[in-house]
């Protein structure tokens, strides 16, 4: 549908979108296109296949040049997550895993309440051929399913981009006009008054701490079977989605087993 008014006030913001290793320009370039339908304006690539910046990825944005001239580029999923309070995976088939799943609607609800909050929010994509891989979903809170026919579920990149976006842009107020706020009632929820949601870089740096104390006691073994309980490990403390504090307290508690244990040795 064409209608782009240039007089229009840009809506920018919302949740961050976050390509994990895009193989096409066009591909980036249409997501892009998809984002600034629906106001979403930040845009992180990770190891994206071929060169960056990427001709094609401006022809196919149409127009969404600001999303594509901004987008940030980043070699590991770590960097990409740091800042983030909680992460949103988006998936076409069932997994191994054990995580929450949300559709695309309601999963646009929770981000709207936990933006209200003040945090900071990712939504996830995977490669446009096979999708997020688990260690990457691991990284993440929640898993976003789209209700598609089971027989025909895979989405291209731009209309997972362009689902998610719409979903997120409708429960804004006045979306089709004058940009005026409404506060609507109080909400249940997590109040968190002396602290806030662990960033994914504070929550990986527990991870790394726990997983070493846990090599050297030897409890990740035999060697073969460590990569999944590293997974289900990081997965079981994901789901109880810890604040700054949580992790803190956690880090504290693995300092002081492992003290004891040292001292024990000697």
């Amino acid at each position: 549908m064409a209608g782009t008014d240039h007089t229009q006030a840009p809506v920018n913001g919302g949740p961050i979108i976050i390509l994990a290793e895009p193989q096409l320009g066009e591909n980036i370039g249409t997501a892009a296109r998809a984002m600034a339908n629906f106001g979403l304006s930040e845009l992180r690539l990770i190891r994206p296949r071929d060169d960056w910046p990427n001709d094609y990825a401006f022809k196919a944005a149409s127009g969404a040049d600001q999303v594509i001239e901004e987008a940030l580029v980043f070699d590991t999923e770590r960097e990409a997550l740091a800042d983030l309070h909680y992460v949103y995976a988006t998936s076409a088939r069932q997994r191994d895993l054990i995580k929450p799943v949300q559709s695309p609607e309601e999963a646009a609800a929770g981000m709207r309440e936990r933006a209200g909050r003040g945090e900071k929010i990712g939504i996830m994509f995977g490669r446009e051929r096979t999708g997020l891989e688990n260690d990457q979903v691991t990284l993440a809170d929640m898993l976003i399913m789209a209700p598609v026919n089971p027989a025909f579920a895979s989405l291209n990149l731009a209309q997972a981009v362009l689902l998610i976006g719409y979903e997120w842009f409708k429960l804004a107020p006045h979306t089709l006009g004058d940009g005026s706020r409404e506060d609507g009632p109080a909400k249940s929820g997590l109040r968190l008054t002396q602290t806030r949601p662990a960033t994914k870089d504070e929550l990986i740096g527990f991870y790394e701490h726990l997983e070493t104390e846990l090599d050297d006691a030897g409890f990740l073994y035999p060697p073969e079977k460590r990569p999944a309980m590293v997974l289900n490990i990081r997965n079981m403390f994901q789901r109880t989605q810890p604040t700054e504090q949580d992790v803190r307290t956690l880090r504290g508690i693995v300092s002081s087993l492992s003290l004891m244990r040292k001292r024990r040795r000697t």
